[in-house]
C-alpha cells in the first residue's frame, strides 16, 4: 500500500500549523435508491465506496469518491489518531446547515500484532474515509452532501464542478432501471488449512482446561473461486435480499471490497446516549416452527453458550460502567432471530460521560469476548499463536461517526472479502472447556452460510 496517500487531518511544518478548510453543501432530494447511488459512481469512484444500513432500514449512508482519508498503522495509539484527527478536521467545516452533519465512514482490523500473512492489501490498520458525495436517507427524507477538502482558499469552480457532478449522479440513480443482478458462478470452493484449524480447537480447548484461559474465539477462512469479477453492486444487492433484519455495510479499497450482514451492533452513541449489545451463543434455526421453539429453548437453557454469552454481557457493563454516567443491564437475555441462526442477546445501554466518545467506547469494547475471548489479553495471544489466517477487518468494528461525535459501529462479522475473481468468507466460534473440534466446526458452516448464499456458493441442503 502506498501510504502516502493516506493523510492525517492537520500537518505541522517547521512548527507552522496548516489546516484544511472543510466545505460542505447539502440539498433534500426525492426519495432515492440507496444502491442505484452507489451503482452510479461504479465508474468515476470505484474504489472509493462504502455503504451502510441499520437492520431498521430507519438510517442509510452511501459515500461516493474520497473527499478526505483518514488512515493509522501504529497499533498503540490507531484508536487515538482517528478519534484526534476527525475532531481537528470538523473543527475546520464551513457549513450554514446543520441538519446533515458530514460522516466519517470506515473501520479497524482485528489485531494489528498478527503478523500472518494477509490477503488484506489495501486495507491499513485503521481506515476511513470521508466521501465527497455522501447521500442520506433517514425518517423517509434523503440528503445528498458535497464535501470538499483543501488548503486552496478559492474553490469557487471547483465546487461548482462538484454540484453539476452532484446532479449527474442523482439523474442516473433516479431514471435508470433498477438492476436485478443474477448470482455470481462458483467454479472452486476452498476450506484453507482446514486440518490446521481442526487440530487448533483441541489444542485450544486443552490450554482452556489447563486454567490458561476461559474462552477462546477461534476462526477459520473459506475461498470462493470465480470466472468473472465480483461487482460490490451485485454482492450488496444479493445480501440485501437475503439478510434484510442485519446492518449490511460495504467498504471499498482499491480493487478490494469487504462486505458484510451483521446482526451484530458494538455501540451507538445518539445525543450522549450509549447502547451496546452483548450477542453471544448461538443455535440453528428449525426448520419447522416448533423446532425452531425448541432449538430457543434449548439455547436460552445451555449451560455452555449462557456461560458465552455472560463474559460478553460482563465485559460490556465494565465498559460502560468506564464511560458512563448511568447503565442498564437485563438480567437475563433474550433470543435474537434471524434468517439462518438465533443468538442469545442482551442489550446494555448509559449516558456518556464528559470527555468520554464513540470512538473510546468502540476501542474498550473491541474485541468483545464473542469475537476475542476471555480474558481478552490472553485470549488475543493465543488467537495469535493457533489461528490459520490473519483476519483482516472481519470480527472487527465497523461503522460511522459524525460531526457532532453521533455514529455507530457494528461487529464486522457475516462478511467477505472480495478481490477481483476471489472471495473470502471467514467464521468463528467460542472455544470454552468442553468444545469439540467437531461441534465447532458445525458452527462454522452455518455462520459462513449468509455470506455462501448470497455469491452463490449454496450448501448441499439448500436447493
Amino acid at each position: 500500500m502506498n501510504r502516502q496517500q493516506y493523510s492525517s487531518a492537520e500537518k505541522h511544518d517547521n512548527s507552522r500549523y496548516i489546516a484544511y478548510h472543510f466545505y460542505t453543501e447539502t440539498i433534500e432530494v426525492a426519495r432515492i435508491s440507496a444502491l442505484a447511488f452507489f451503482e452510479a459512481g461504479e465508474k468515476r469512484f470505484k474504489g472509493e465506496r462504502f455503504f451502510w444500513q441499520n437492520p431498521e432500514k430507519t438510517h442509510t449512508i452511501v459515500g461516493l469518491g474520497h473527499a478526505h482519508v483518514l488512515a493509522a498503522e501504529n497499533h498503540q495509539s490507531r484508536f487515538e489518531d482517528i478519534k484526534s484527527n476527525w475532531q481537528s478536521l470538523c473543527k475546520q467545516i464551513v457549513n450554514e446547515e446543520s441538519f446533515v452533519e458530514p460522516v466519517l465512514f470506515g473501520g479497524f482490523s482485528f489485531d494489528p500484532l498478527n503478523k500472518t500473512k494477509s490477503v488484506w492489501h489495501h486495507f491499513p490498520e485503521a481506515y476511513f474515509t470521508v466521501p465527497t458525495f455522501q447521500l442520506v436517507l433517514k425518517n423517509e427524507r434523503a440528503y445528498i452532501s458535497i464535501h470538499l477538502i483543501t488548503k486552496r482558499e478559492d474553490t469557487f469552480r471547483e465546487f461548482d464542478s462538484l454540484r453539476n457532478e452532484r446532479d449527474k449522479l442523482i439523474h442516473a440513480a433516479q431514471v435508470s432501471e433498477p438492476v436485478t443482478y443474477r448470482k455470481p458462478i462458483v467454479t472452486g470452493r476452498e476450506e484453507l488449512k482446514k486440518e490446521s484449524y481442526l487440530s487448533s480447537i483441541e489444542k485450544v480447548t486443552n490450554v482452556i482446561k489447563a486454567k490458561q484461559a476461559e474462552k477462546v474465539v477461534i476462526a477459520r477462512v473459506l475461498r470462493l473461486d470465480f470466472s468473472k469479477n465480483l461487482l460490490a453492486s451485485s454482492a450488496l444487492y444479493q445480501v440485501s435480499k437475503e439478510q434484510p433484519e442485519s446492518y449490511l455495510f460495504g467498504l471499498e479499497a482499491k480493487d478490494q471490497f469487504f462486505f458484510g450482514a451483521t446482526p451484530e451492533r458494538l455501540v451507538k452513541v445518539e445525543d450522549r446516549s450509549a447502547l451496546s449489545a452483548g450477542l453471544a451463543g448461538s443455535t440453528p434455526r428449525g426448520k419447522t416452527m416448533e423446532r425452531d421453539l425448541e432449538l430457543g429453548n434449548e439455547l436460552l437453557n445451555d449451560r455452555k453458550n449462557r456461560s458465552e454469552h455472560q463474559y460478553v454481557v460482563d465485559m460490556i457493563s465494565k465498559v460502560f460502567t468506564a464511560h458512563c454516567s448511568e447503565k442498564t443491564v437485563p438480567k437475563k437475555p433474550k433470543l435474537m432471530k434471524i434468517r439462518d441462526i438465533q443468538h442469545l442477546y442482551t442489550p446494555v445501554e448509559g449516558k456518556l460521560k464528559e470527555g468520554s466518545s464513540l470512538i473510546d467506547l468502540v476501542r474498550d469494547l473491541h474485541p468483545t469476548p464473542a469475537l476475542g475471548g476471555e480474558p481478552k489479553q490472553s485470549a488475543m495471544s493465543l488467537i495469535r499463536q493457533y489461528e490459520t489466517m490473519n483476519r483482516g477487518f472481519y470480527a472487527a468494528p465497523i461503522g460511522w461517526i459524525d460531526a457532532k461525535g453521533n455514529g455507530e459501529f457494528a461487529v464486522a462479522i457475516r462478511s467477505a472479502l472480495l478481490d477481483k475473481k476471489e472471495a473470502y468468507l471467514y467464521a468463528g466460534g467460542g472455544i470454552v472447556e468442553d468444545s469439540t473440534p467437531e461441534s465447532e466446526y458445525a458452527e462454522t458452516w452455518v455462520k459462513f452460510r449468509p455470506m455462501l448464499r448470497a455469491l452463490g456458493g449454496q450448501l448441499s441442503d439448500e436447493s
